[in-house]
Parts: structure tokens; C-alpha cells; sequence
């Protein structure tokens, strides 16, 4: 489709399955909830502390774990000890029923996005949509991590739940924070555990935009928010073409927040470079732009401390300690992944 000068490629994507949410009982919940408190210790539940935890009597517990099974909300391995675990519809719905008690959500329409760790749903209350975005970190981050360190002697870390949870508190400290000072980015409106609730906005991911009018107004605002970001002590760190909505009207808006560090950061410069040149290129590339000229990260002037502000929008110290522990791989340069991993540097 064209709008406003740009042409549009179209995609379509599934619906969000959520049926058996609108019959499931009080006390199905409250297994799903006990089965996600006693997955903070054990990899797979056992059925008694379910029972416990949920406060039911053992066959009642049972019948209703056959049932959750059925569906497809929880996992069991008869191999561990008659254990159960949650699986991410089971953690959706967790999610989707606090939202729902809030009433920031009562109904989910299509999938608008998918990420390599996240999916992203048309969410409505009443007449307002919104967008959900819904963090999967176990599609690859998990696994590197169990290949890197034992999973029961760390269990908070590693596991799937608590980092799908620790980004999105990240990335809707960092909304919160930048919205609120005026920076272009969704309005965020609440979240709960792995899923975040945001401004459904205006326009189309950058890469679905075949050709455009005027590619240097628009290579120009984007590099304005660069160095806008950079001044307030903060850089993107994923900032490409997926990452970045474009309106009819050439408005931008910045999404994805979760790789996002400090210009204090010992890989700062690397990175603000790295998210410099994924607009060159894809510039380059698609509209067959070349600029003339681009930021340098020498040239920032730091005006503000946003990246210390984060902490107090509710990202603090502790979550962001493990969150490096998790990830501290991704925010390596090339040169320091290749160090870590024993690989020989060539001479000179």
C-alpha cells in the first residue's frame, strides 16, 4: 500500500489464542500462580507443593494439572520427579489475567510483530487499543545461558521466567523515563511480568518501507535522535530499521529498549557507531542514500543523566546486575567475544 509518499510492504500475522482464559477457574489460576512460585527453586514443580502452594487438596490439585496440561499452559516431565512447569502460554496467561484485573486489557486481537525475543499483539480495553509486547527470552538468550553456567546453582538468573520478567521492567523504566521527558517513543501504559503494554503507534517498522520521497530529511531526523539520546547519557544499542517506526507523515518513533546502556559504558563509542552505521547502511541499501556526513561520538555533549534516573523508575542496581550477568555477552565488542572465548587475536 502507499501512504503519504512512502510505499508499505503489508504482513499478516495469527491472532493470540486466549479462549480458555475467558473459563478458567479461581483455582486453576492459583495453580498456575503456585507452579510460578516454586519454579523460583525447583526447574519442574512437584505435584505436592503445587497442592500446598495453591492451597488444594492433592486430587484436586491433580485433576486440575491433567486439565492445564490439556491445553497446553503447563509442561510435565515424569522424569523429574512428577514435576511441572509453566510453559509461555501458561505465562501469557498469568500476565493477560493481572492486566486484565487492572483493567488495562480485556481483549487480544492480532500479532503485529515478532522479534528474535519478543512478540507483539493489538491489545483493547473498551473502545482504546494498545500494543503488547511480550518477552520471550528463552527463545535464545536461555539457552546460551544454560550452556554457559549450571542451571540449579543459579536459578534466579538463568531462568526463563525471571529474565523474560527482568526485561521488561527494563524496558518500561527506560519508556517511562524518556516519555515523560519528551523523547519519541510509546507512551507506556503498565506492565506485568514479561508482557508490557505501550501507545499502539502510527506507522510502520522502517524495514517494510520500500521508497520514500525525501530520504535525507528523514536519515537527518534520525540522527538527530541519536545524538539526542547520547546527550542524556544514553544510547539505543539496537537502533536499525526493525527498531524504528515511521508514520504516513515522516513522524519516527523509537521502539525496543531492552539493549539500551549508558554512555558510560566501557563499548559506549563502539556502540553508538555500530547504531550509526545500521542507518547508513540500510539507507544506503534500500532508498540508495549516501550522506554526507553523519555524529561523531567524540563530539557529544552530555546535558543530563537520564541513564542514571533509570534506576528510580523502578530498573534499579540489583536487576540491572543481573541483567549484565545475563547478558553481558551481547555488550561486548566483536574483538572482546571473540577474548573471552580463548579465540587468538591476530598479530598487530
Amino acid at each position: 500500500s502507499v501512504l503519504g509518499g512512502l510505499w508499505i510492504e503489508n504482513t499478516i500475522m495469527p491472532r493470540f489464542d486466549v479462549t480458555m482464559l475467558r473459563y478458567m477457574e479461581r483455582e486453576e489460576m492459583r495453580v498456575l500462580q503456585a507452579i510460578e512460585m516454586g519454579m523460583k527453586n525447583h526447574e519442574h514443580v512437584p505435584r505436592q507443593l503445587i497442592a500446598s502452594l495453591a492451597g488444594l487438596r492433592h486430587g484436586g490439585a491433580h485433576k486440575m494439572l491433567s486439565e492445564l496440561a490439556r491445553h497446553g499452559l503447563i509442561g510435565w516431565d515424569n522424569r523429574k520427579a512428577d514435576g511441572y512447569r509453566l510453559t509461555n502460554l501458561g505465562y501469557d496467561y498469568l500476565a493477560l489475567k493481572t492486566l486484565s484485573n487492572r483493567e488495562i486489557v480485556d481483549a487480544v486481537g492480532n500479532q503485529i510483530g515478532v522479534g528474535k525475543e519478543s512478540d507483539i499483539y493489538i491489545v483493547a480495553r473498551e473502545e482504546q487499543q494498545y500494543a503488547m509486547k511480550i518477552h520471550r527470552l528463552g527463545r535464545t538468550s536461555f539457552r546460551n545461558i544454560k550452556n554457559k553456567r549450571d542451571y540449579h546453582q543459579h536459578r534466579k538468573s538463568a531462568s526463563w521466567i525471571y529474565l523474560s520478567r527482568l526485561a521488561a521492567v527494563k524496558e518500561y523504566a527506560y519508556m517511562k523515563v524518556l516519555y515523560t521527558r519528551g523523547f519519541p517513543v510509546p507512551q507506556p501504559i503498565d506492565f506485568s511480568r514479561h508482557c508490557l503494554v505501550m501507545e499502539l503507534v502510527d506507522g510502520f517498522p522502517l524495514c517494510h518501507v520500500t521508497a520514500i520521497d525525501e530520504p535525507g530529511t528523514l536519515f537527518d531526523r534520525l540522527m538527530a535522535i541519536l545524538v539526542q539520546f547520547a546527550e542524556h547519557g544514553l544510547i539505543h544499542g539496537d537502533f536499525n530499521e526493525f527498531n524504528l517506526m515511521v508514520s504516513p507523515e515522516g513522524k519516527v518513533t523509537v521502539i525496543d529498549f531492552p539493549q539500551m546502556i549508558s554512555t558510560d559504558h566501557e563499548n559506549a563509542e563502539w556502540y553508538f557507531d555500530r547504531d550509526v552505521t545500521c542507518v547508513r547502511d540500510f539507507f544506503k541499501k534500500r532508498f540508495n542514500f549516501e550522506a554526507a556526513e553523519w555524529p561523531d561520538f567524540k563530539d557529544i555533549v552530555r546535558v543530563s543523566d537520564l541513564d542514571q534516573q533509570v534506576a528510580d523508575s523502578g530498573f534499579d542496581a540489583s536487576m540491572q546486575g543481573d541483567f549484565t550477568e545475563a547478558f553481558g555477552q551481547e555488550l561486548l565488542k566483536p574483538d572482546q567475544k571473540e577474548e573471552e572465548a580463548g579465540v587468538d587475536q591476530p598479530d598487530g
